[in-house]
This record gives structure tokens, sequence and C-alpha cells, in this order.
């Protein structure tokens, strides 16, 4: 949702060099990206692979890691009848007689797990992520066909939702499941250190949270890569968001710890893979401009707190763009995130008013 773009250099003979900006370093351009249903390689025994969304971001990248015996698949893109004959290309062309034996998920969001049932069905493979994040699809898929809870309604109402806006969540409630396909019943965990070989070639597990609940990265010393998921991107912040089932946590508190710890964790020149835009270099500069673009936020939010604020009213100091009901849930979440970040920290106060919507603001 925040949208946190890093602005191209213009190169000295005018045109713009999209292979560095603000201090990262983008060893492919845009018209190199692997087309859907191909590869490209980025690494000895690393593959590219990316696939179309049905959602503003457009696009999703995915990784595919040849093993001695087999394949690895790194997040599977959306449930979608369209990703699926992009696969079963890949499946013909690149994968041949070796099987996929393994499917690891970073994160449970449907356009990183979407697939991640059906490939492991089709090639008898075993599903690797961590307990948090499978437990959490597990719940979202059976709230499938569910009416709004009761939690929900009192959520966005006292977040300060219109009738119509909770009209509209509660017609849109349960679509979660409409895009992840059954994921299998019993799977691998992943932890904080764990070391996957695949290909001879360790890639150590890396959690993060904030943006989803036990977020899993995966770094490979050897060949100086990561694979971030939405962990760590270039051009976007990922959303950060309090959900109506834990309204009064501190995600981007977890979120900043993560941003921290993944500075401690690789170094400064690998090679990000990242879910969304183009792999690059410069993990460190981007960690902490992440870190100072939120803390800039918190002040910016802390000041406007002068006067009582319902949540709606603190989306301009937050958001550079008009916040349209499309993204209001994201918007609603993230600025909670804040919102409750802000408390945890003493440095603002909630109120509830006469019609039940809440008032923050600065202590």
């Amino acid at each position: 949702m925040t949208t946190t773009d890093t602005k191209d250099y213009a190169g000295p003979d005018g045109r713009r060099d999209e292979r560095s900006s603000r201090g990262l370093d983008y060893p492919y351009l845009e018209e190199e990206c692997p087309p859907p249903g191909s590869v490209k390689e980025i690494a000895s025994g690393v593959y590219w692979v990316r696939m179309p969304l049905p959602i503003s971001l457009q696009w999703i990248n995915l990784w595919l890691i040849e093993d001695d015996d087999g394949w690895t698949i790194v997040d599977t893109g959306m449930g979608t009848e369209a990703t699926r004959e992009h696969w079963r290309s890949i499946f013909g062309s690149v994968v041949g007689d070796k099987p996929v034996t393994r499917v690891v998920v970073t994160h449970m969001h449907p356009d990183h797990i979407g697939l991640a049932g059906w490939i492991t069905r089709k090639y008898g493979a075993r599903l690797a992520m961590s307990r948090l994040e499978y437990v959490t699809c597990r719940m979202l898929v059976s709230d499938t066909g569910r009416e709004a809870p009761e939690a929900g309604i009192k959520f966005y109402h006292r977040a300060g939702w219109s009738d119509h806006q909770i009209d509209t969540y509660k017609k849109r409630f349960g679509g979660f499941g409409r895009v992840v396909s059954r994921l299998p019943d019993s799977f691998d965990r992943l932890k904080e250190g764990d070391v996957l070989t695949i290909g001879g070639s360790g890639w150590e597990v890396i959690t993060g949270c904030g943006h989803s609940p036990q977020h899993v990265c995966l770094f490979n010393a050897d060949k100086n890569l990561l694979i971030s998921g939405d962990q760590l991107l270039p051009r976007i912040s990922s959303n950060v968001s309090v959900h109506p089932t834990e309204p009064e946590e501190d995600p981007l508190t977890d979120w900043l710890d993560s941003c921290d710890k993944l500075i401690s964790a690789v170094p400064e020149d690998v090679l990000v893979l990242p879910a969304h835009n183009l792999p690059f270099r410069g993990a460190h500069v981007r960690l902490a401009a992440l870190i100072e673009g939120h803390e800039k936020s918190l002040v910016r939010l802390h000041k406007r707190l002068d006067t009582p604020r319902t949540v709606p009213q603190c989306f301009p100091t937050l958001f550079g763009r008009k916040v349209g009901d499309d993204i209001l849930s994201l918007a609603t979440g993230e600025t909670i995130a804040h919102l409750n970040c802000l408390r945890v920290r003493g440095m603002a106060a909630r109120t509830t008013g006469a019609d039940g919507v809440d008032l923050y603001s600065a202590i």
C-alpha cells in the first residue's frame, strides 16, 4: 500500500538509467525480465520466473532452484488458471523429467501461496514454510463462504468506516480462499537458522514479522543471493497492517525490528531477489531507507494528532495518493499500525466517541 518509489537516475546522455537509483544497483532492465511461462538464469541453478497478477502490483517474481534429483520452487503465484497455464509451460520446457520435490513458501499471501497445494499434489512434493504462516493460511481459507464476523464489523466501525464501506466489507469477506488452492494436510516447518540444502548449496532461513506473521527469507552465502519475498522490496514498502483478529497489536515495531535484523544478517552487496520489482543490490541502503521512512511517518503523524483524529483523518499524513474503497482496508490497517506504534511508545492515546468511532490524540 505505502508507495515509496525510488527515482530513476538520469545518465549523462539524458536517458533514464533504471540500473541505479538512490544507492541501489539493478543488474537487469525491465525488458530483460523473463516472459510468463519462461525462466531466466540468475545464478548457477537458480532461475527467475515472473507471473502476472490480477491486482495493481501486476507481477510477482518466483524462483526455481535445481537440485540433484529434482527442483525446488520458491513461491507459486496466485491460484488462477492463467498462472497454472504458465507453470505448465515451465514444467514442460524446463522441469522436464526431473520432478518438483519441494515447494517453499515465503508467506501466506495468495500471490505467494496460491498454487502451492496444486503443485505439491501434482508432483507429490513437500510444502515447506513457517508454522505461523501455514496455520494462518489454513485459518483464512476456512473463512471462505462465511459471513463477516461481528468482531470485524466492530473493528471497522471504530476505524470510522461508513455504513456503505462496512456493507462492502461484508460482501467481500471470505474471498481469500478463492485464489488459494487447497493446502496439503502436512508440511515441513521452517525455523530461524534452518539451512535447506539445494543442489549442494545451503540456503539459510531468516524470518521476519510485520508484513505477515512469520515471513521466511532464504540467504545463500555461496552465491551471495537473498530470496526476500515481500520482506525487502526495492521500490515499494510492504503493507504493515493491524487486522480485526488482533486489534491491539503493534506490527510496525515488529517490522522495524525485522529490517534491523536483516541488516545484520546479510552483506550489503548481496543480490536481492524480491517478490516484486527488479532484482537489486544495496540491501543495507534500502533497509535503512525503509526504517527511516516509517520513523518519519510516525513523526508526521504525531504532529497531526495535535487535535483528536479518526483513522481516515490520518490518511493524508501517511499516503501520497487518494485512498479509495479499493485500498481502504490496506490503508486502514497500516494507519492503525502506525497509531498503535505511537501508543506503545507512549506518544498517543485513544478514546472512543459517542458514535463509537475511535479518536487518537498526541501525548
